[in-house]
């Protein structure tokens, strides 16, 4: 209890404004910010983790500070508790996601008796209108999905994209990137055959693709090659 009950000093103390004015740089939309780093705060939701009260913790409301929010985010994966209980404790907190941020470092890398549930559980959310219901869907897929399972599957979602909201399309330019890196075979056939994306959403797939240091430089030749107009 003592770690809840000293949560809001233990905040202050963690604070750095340098590193505050960056992030309001970068993270638009978050709120009212501390400026914490996620070393520290994933420390912090460990303890939380273990704490008996934690239940409390990740249903209030009238979190102040975006790092208390993030924090819930991060016990929500930490804890070990049942897991139709960890899904309802996902599906009250994605509605609160409101910046990138706050999705990415929500999205855990799952344990093994939490991976088909999730994957279940997350295939509304990719065909949401919500821009950081789909971000929340496409990222828990990047961190956990992309393998010789489900890639198909992804695929399908991708290809069934349709989005206006820039967090979103980035979000799948990532994924698409990634799917890249992990299968480079069917990912050139898929961007150079049959890819459905719109234009802006492709050549940021291709951006990312171009950008990552396990491409190889062929194949980063090979993606360029692929670049839309958009003119």
């Amino acid at each position: 209890m003592d770690c809840l009950e000293k949560l809001p000093e233990t905040l202050l103390e963690m604070a750095d404004p340098a590193y505050r004015d960056f992030n309001a740089r970068i993270i638009p939309g978050a709120g009212e910010m501390l400026g914490i780093r996620i070393p520290q705060l994933r420390e912090l939701a460990r303890q939380i983790a273990r704490d008996d009260n934690w239940r409390e913790f990740v249903a209030r409301s009238d979190c102040r500070w975006f790092e208390e929010r993030m924090l819930q985010g991060m016990v929500i994966g930490k804890v070990r508790c049942p897991i139709d209980e960890k899904l309802a404790l996902v599906a009250r907190f994605v509605p609160r996601i409101d910046n990138w941020a706050l999705c990415d470092c929500f999205c855990w890398r799952l344990r093994p008796a939490e991976r088909e549930p999730m994957w279940l559980f997350i295939q509304p959310y990719f065909r949401s209108e919500a821009e950081y219901d789909i971000r929340f869907a496409v990222v828990m897929a990047t961190a956990n999905f992309i393998d010789e399972e489900h890639l198909e599957a992804l695929l399908r979602h991708f290809e069934a994209f349709r989005h206006e909201a820039y967090y979103a399309r980035m979000g799948v330019a990532w994924a698409v990137s990634v799917c890249f890196v992990k299968f480079p075979e069917r990912m050139r056939r898929w961007l150079a055959e049959t890819c459905p994306l719109d234009n802006w959403t492709f050549n940021k797939s291709i951006q990312k693709i171009t950008e990552s240091l396990r491409v190889s430089t062929a194949d980063k030749d090979f993606a360029r090659s692929l670049r839309r107009s958009t003119k």
